[in-house]
């Protein structure tokens, strides 16, 4: 027969060849983990660098305009402020607390001399100014 016998030259030959490849294995393996660990790290130290050099934008300072509402008609000018305040006698007139108003809404109707006034979302026909 002409097989082929392993002699033992052959069997060490082998398994040093095995052992190489398996060493070879383990070490292209660290590679890849340090590789990786190094780009995880990378990409966590630019992360870190990313959040270190973004600040909270700048605080704008808001400019506060002031305005005022006058209502003119039939030679005659009224105020916001002085409606607002008459409709919060008014109320405090008909027997209630200045303390109890939360929302005052004001209508003014000039074809009737007169202004409305609505406190907490509730109305009456009391609840009316002559101008």
């Amino acid at each position: 027969m002409a097989g082929t016998k392993k002699t033992t030259a052959d069997a060490v030959e082998t398994k040093t060849v095995a052992a190489a490849l398996a060493a070879d294995k383990k070490e292209a393996a660290k590679t890849s983990k340090a590789k990786t660990t190094k780009k995880t790290e990378t990409k966590a130290e630019k992360a870190d660098e990313t959040l270190k050099e973004t600040k909270a934008p700048a605080k704008r300072a808001t400019k506060t305009v002031k305005s005022a509402v006058y209502v003119q008609f039939a030679g005659k000018e009224f105020a916001e402020k002085d409606l607002v305040d008459a409709a919060k006698k008014a109320y405090v007139a008909l027997g209630n607390k200045a303390s109890d108003i939360k929302t005052l809404d004001v209508y003014v109707k000039p074809e009737e001399s007169a202004a409305y006034y609505v406190v907490n979302g509730e109305g009456s026909d009391q609840y009316k100014i002559e101008l």
